[in-house]
């Protein structure tokens, strides 16, 4: 599983982290995605990698302009997860 973190401009409340969360699953298949206008950054969850350049252009059609895109490899954090490997 792989964790993408997207610094995104323009976001100034929850309906502009809506407008995002919806733009991303609309476009691709995440398992998860958190957008914070605090934060200025949307986090997804997916099996599959996709493209920064796609995911800039679904997340600019929105009227928000990406700054940077992060890819880490994601585990599972939880209270046994100590105990896998």
């Amino acid at each position: 599983m792989l964790q993408i973190t997207v610094k995104i401009d323009g976001m100034m409340c929850g309906m502009c982290e809506a407008h995002v969360n919806d733009a991303i699953r609309k476009a691709f298949p995440v398992k998860k995605v958190s957008a914070s206008h605090s934060k200025g950054q949307a986090v997804l969850l997916t099996e599959t990698d996709i493209s920064e350049e796609e995911l800039c252009k679904a997340i600019d059609a929105t009227g928000y302009r990406v700054l940077s895109v992060t890819k880490v490899p994601y585990e599972k954090k939880g209270l046994f997860s100590g105990l896998r490997k």
